[in-house]
C-alpha cells in the first residue's frame, strides 16, 4: 500500500523526468526516478532524520514539493495545500523532525498563495484552430504579472503579527547587518526564510534564521558539523549579511540580489544573460516558482515591518 502512495505522489513529476524520452513510464521508472532525486537533492542529515518516523512516506511528499518549487510555473504548488497543512503536526511529533516542520510552517503561505493566484489567473482563450487530434492537455495559464503578486503579498502581510522571536533578535541582528554594511531592514528576510526560529532546517539542508547552505555557511568560516554554527543567530546574520552585500554588489539591484540568495547567484546570472537583460522583471517568470515568490514576499515582508521599499534600501555609511 505505502509503494502505490509513493507512485501515486510522485506520478506528476515523474511523468515531467521522463517527457523528454517519449517513452513509456514504468512503476520502476517512477520509483527509481523519485529515488534518485531525493538522493541528489535531499540532504543526508536530512534524510538520517527521518529514519525513525514513516521514511517513505515524508520523503514522497518532500521530493514532490521541492521538485514543484523548483519548476518555473507558481501555480503548481497549490494541489499540495492541504497536504503540506497537514503534513506539519505530523512533523512536530518528533523532535527529530521539528526542524522540518519549522521550515515548512514558514512556506505554507507560497501554498496559499499559489492556490490564490490559480484560482483567480484569467482562462486562456478558446483555440480559434482545431486543436490536433488526441491532445487533450488544457491551455496553460499564463504567469501572475508582478503587479499581481505584488499585491497578493502585500495582503498577506496586512494582518500578519510580528513572529514571536523576531522582537528578541531583530535589535541584534541590525547591529550585525549595519557592522556588515549591509541594509538593516534586511534582518526581516529572516522572516521569510524561518520566522526568527534558528533551528529551522530545510529538506535540501540550509539551516538557521537566514537558511544558510552548507558550501555559503563554509565560504563565509561557519562550521557545519559538530557544532553546525549556522544554528547560531548571531553568526547566521552575520554570514548571512555578507552574502547579501556581496550579491548587490555582484547585482547592483536588490531585488536580483535576493533572487540569487534564494535560487543562487550562477542561475541567476545564466537567466539574466539569456534573457539580454539585468532587470529582475525581465527575468521573474522564467525563474524557480520558489524564487517568484521569495522575492515579492520578501518585499512585503519589509514594506510591512519597516515601511520601505527594496529600491529605497541604502548602504550604511561608515
Amino acid at each position: 500500500m505505502r509503494r502505490l502512495l509513493i507512485i501515486a505522489i510522485l506520478f506528476l513529476i515523474c511523468v515531467n523526468l521522463n517527457a523528454q524520452q517519449q517513452k513509456p513510464v514504468t512503476v520502476d521508472d517512477l520509483l527509481s526516478a523519485a529515488d534518485n532525486w531525493a538522493q541528489e537533492n535531499l540532504d543526508d542529515e536530512v534524510l538520517e532524520l527521518l529514519a525513525d518516523v514513516d521514511r517513505d512516506r515524508v520523503r514522497a511528499f518532500l521530493v514532490n514539493l521541492e521538485s514543484r518549487l523548483q519548476t518555473n510555473s507558481v501555480y503548481e504548488l497549490a494541489p499540495l495545500r492541504q497536504t503540506a497543512k497537514d503534513f506539519v503536526p505530523f512533523l512536530e511529533q518528533w523532535e527529530e523532525t521539528l526542524p522540518l516542520a519549522e521550515w515548512l510552517k514558514t512556506r505554507l503561505d507560497y501554498l496559499d498563495v499559489s492556490e490564490e493566484l490559480k484560482r483567480t489567473a484569467p482562462r486562456p482563450s478558446k483555440p480559434t484552430t482545431t486543436p490536433p487530434p488526441n491532445t487533450s492537455t488544457p491551455p496553460a495559464l499564463a504567469p501572475p504579472t508582478l503587479l499581481i503578486q505584488r499585491t497578493v503579498w502585500k495582503r498577506q502581510f496586512e494582518r500578519r503579527p510580528i513572529p514571536a522571536k523576531a522582537e528578541a533578535y531583530v535589535p541584534k541582528l541590525k547591529r550585525i547587518f549595519v557592522a556588515e554594511k549591509t541594509p538593516p531592514e534586511l534582518v526581516w528576510v529572516a522572516e521569510v526564510e524561518s520566522s526568527f526560529n534558528p533551528t529551522a532546517r530545510s529538506p535540501v539542508g540550509a539551516a538557521g534564521l537566514f537558511q544558510l547552505m552548507k558550501p555559503t555557511a563554509k565560504s563565509y568560516g561557519l562550521s557545519t558539523f559538530f557544532p553546525d554554527e549556522r544554528t547560531d543567530p548571531e553568526k547566521n546574520a552575520r554570514a548571512a549579511a555578507k552574502h547579501l552585500r556581496h550579491l548587490h554588489n555582484r547585482f547592483g539591484d536588490w531585488s536580483l540580489a535576493l533572487a540569487a540568495y534564494n535560487a543562487g547567484e550562477t542561475r541567476v546570472d545564466n537567466v539574466l544573460r539569456n534573457s539580454r537583460s539585468r532587470d529582475y522583471s525581465a527575468i521573474a517568470s522564467k525563474l524557480p516558482a520558489e524564487t517568484q515568490f521569495y522575492v515579492p514576499k520578501c518585499e512585503a515582508a519589509l514594506q510591512k515591518r519597516e515601511g520601505i521599499s527594496l529600491a529605497d534600501l541604502k548602504i550604511p555609511a561608515g
